[in-house]
């Protein structure tokens, strides 16, 4: 087919509406169709009378003539509104985009990624010091996860309004309310206008964490995926490591606003680059339709559910005990609503944010099972190593960031080199079960650490922990993409980002009750060496924010603390590892299957939608059907 084929726009003239109507009241269906050849692009239209609303087969009967002048106005505007998307230009093919313009593209959208990944560890070195600016310690907790619960709870809808409203206009919007908030942040007076602008800028962060998968799903074939994946898991891990020690300089050599300023000129950079060189299908669905189409009950009820369980495991051990009503409520309650979130999905929704059938098979099961308990393992290193280098080696929090470099080093360059191996045989399930068998090993070797510093084992293991950290955290998604139905991508890509940040927030969870529990073991031992007033400071609930103390002791008392902290971590290393293994136990249940290389452009819109929805009833009767 040639490119004036697919690029030449539907003409429909004045008299073909006037001949439709007069054929409306013939006795047998007329369906009127105009087909540019066998074109694929987003210009090929089936034109039907009928209207696109009340989701039939587009056939045109005597029932369904307008009969009225303000029916015939409808049929008017949906007309209008079909010849504006044939008049779009069409997606660019993957095989016409040059490699510059590839460069440029996933320039922006790792750009865009590390930002929003930027965000969430740069501004832990920088609390202190913005806590002291502005005289609060009650926004000490508030001021990280404010950005996490925002991003968590609306990942799921990113992904839905991409599948409406089209990849490109969702990832712009999502880079621009992460720049409002990021300037609000700059620009805050006060702990609760910092608190609110963080929300903000999470609630734009979850889109932009989501939608570079997407939109490289879009882009490329599944077996190129693999190596764009791996690109972007390499920026998850630098953003990651780079953040508290980028946040460190700031807040002690600048200001501490700097950690949001420099979100301004980097996203808005990447904005203009994705306005001109980044082109997916565009719907231009009418926004008073697209609304209409939202999951709205969906969105409240997954919003909310996430909001309360998260909000319980951030409240558990810090703010109010976990055997409080508080915890207790918010936990239960959070539960309950994601579970009602899963029935009205399944039962009730007409294009579910989440839909059930993500989870149908045994594939996608493992493979989001596998995200979840990855997402664990690596917050192991990424959260509680830094603590061992400070409260055990006694190193400054600037300095434990630079001591996980290994840490970093290993997976980056695991992420990219699995990448590649992925794109070049189009296998994605050997390289999951490499990962988590090397990944439950290095975890495993954390054990042994030991309280005295041993330079050796802590660049070693933190290498080969990293080496098995780095293919997994994209490959699970190719599972997943690779068994899913094409108009599923947006949902199951946002859905795989989604249950990766649950379990990153269940990683910190089940770490700070190991640790808070047998720090809350030891206190007889070290009341005894140090006092019970000295000794109370490591509690089980106050050892973690008693760091700071541990330095201005010395001898044996030094001694003491410092085993009662490295024994505290070396029980959660043990389950960590636990969690590791199970996971590799999980991921054999994936099903091998070759990806491929063709490339098939996801047209995204209501229309599509609907046109998707009515050929997977017509599947369902007619497997109904054969039954019986």
């Amino acid at each position: 087919m040639s490119p004036q084929s697919q690029s030449l726009p539907m003409r429909r003239s004045s008299s073909d509406s006037t001949v439709a109507n007069r054929l409306g009241g013939a006795d047998a269906d007329i369906t009127i169709i105009e087909k540019q050849g066998d074109s694929d692009t987003p210009d090929q239209k089936h034109f039907s009378s009928s209207s696109s609303q009340n989701g039939q087969d587009g056939s045109l009967s005597k029932d369904d003539a307008p009969s009225t002048e303000q029916d015939q106005q409808q049929q008017q505007q949906q007309q209008q509104q079909q010849q504006q998307q044939q008049q779009q230009p069409p997606a660019e093919p993957e095989a016409s985009r040059t490699k510059l313009e590839t460069f440029l593209i996933m320039f922006a959208l790792c750009l865009t990624l590390f930002l929003a990944a930027l965000d969430m560890t740069i501004i832990t070195t920088a609390i202190p010091t913005i806590s002291n600016h502005f005289h609060s310690s009650a926004g000490y907790v508030w001021i990280g996860s404010a950005y996490q619960l925002g991003s968590a709870a609306f990942v799921p809808a990113w992904g839905k309004l991409s599948d409406i409203f089209g990849r490109k206009p969702a990832l712009l919007g999502a880079v621009v309310i992460f720049w409002i908030g990021s300037l609000i942040c700059a620009l805050s007076s006060s702990m609760g206008m910092l608190i609110a602008a963080r929300a903000i800028q999470g609630v734009g962060g979850g889109g932009a964490m989501a939608l570079p998968n997407i939109c490289v799903s879009d882009l490329f074939s599944m077996r190129k995926r693999g190596l764009y994946f791996g690109v972007l898991g390499v920026v998850w891990a630098v953003a990651g490591a780079i953040g508290p020690i980028l946040g460190g300089v700031f807040a002690s050599k600048v200001s501490w606003r700097w950690c949001f300023y420099i979100n301004l000129p980097t996203s808005g950079l990447a904005m203009a680059i994705l306005v001109f060189v980044l082109k997916l299908h565009n719907p231009r669905t009418p926004m008073r339709q697209g609304l209409a189409a939202i999951d709205w009950a969906g969105n409240v009820l997954v919003i909310g559910g996430t909001l309360l369980l998260l909000l319980g495991l951030e409240f558990g051990g810090v703010t109010f005990p976990w055997k409080s009503a508080t915890v207790i409520c918010l936990i239960v309650f959070g539960v309950v609503t994601l579970a009602l979130f899963g029935l009205w999905e399944n039962l009730v929704a007409r294009y579910p944010v989440m839909p059930a059938r993500l989870f149908s098979t045994v594939t996608n099961a493992a493979a989001y099972t596998a995200c979840i308990l990855h997402a664990m393992v690596f917050m192991s290193g990424s959260y509680w190593l830094p603590l061992y280098y400070q409260a055990v080696l006694g190193a400054t929090s600037l300095l434990s960031g630079v001591y996980l470099l290994p840490w970093v080093l290993g997976l980056s360059c695991t992420s990219a080199v699995i990448g590649v191996i992925i794109k070049k045989t189009g296998l994605y399930k050997p390289p999951v079960v490499f990962g988590f068998t090397v990944m439950t090993l290095g975890v495993g070797l954390f054990i042994s650490l030991g309280p005295k510093a041993n330079w050796a084992k802590m660049i070693i293991f933190q290498i080969i922990a990293g080496i098995g950290v780095g293919p997994n955290f994209q490959s699970p998604l190719l599972a997943i993409q690779n068994s899913v139905e094409p108009r599923d991508i947006g949902s199951a890509t946002s859905t795989y980002q989604f249950i990766r940040q649950i379990g990153t927030a269940a990683s910190v969870v089940i770490g700070g009750v190991i640790f808070d529990n047998v720090m809350q073991s030891q206190q007889g031992k070290l009341a005894q060496e140090l006092g019970p007033e000295l000794a109370d400071h490591f509690s089980g609930t106050n050892a973690a924010s008693s760091v700071f103390l541990v330095r201005t002791l010395q001898g044996h008392a030094l001694q003491i603390v410092r085993e009662a902290y490295w024994k505290a971590l070396q029980r959660m290393y043990i389950v960590f590892t636990c969690i590791g293994f199970l996971g590799l136990l999980i991921v054999l249940l994936i099903k091998p299957k070759n990806l491929s290389s063709d490339h098939k452009e996801h047209k995204t819109g209501l229309q599509s939608l609907k046109a998707e929805k009515r050929k997977s009833k017509d599947a369902e009767k007619a497997v109904a059907g054969d039954k019986s």
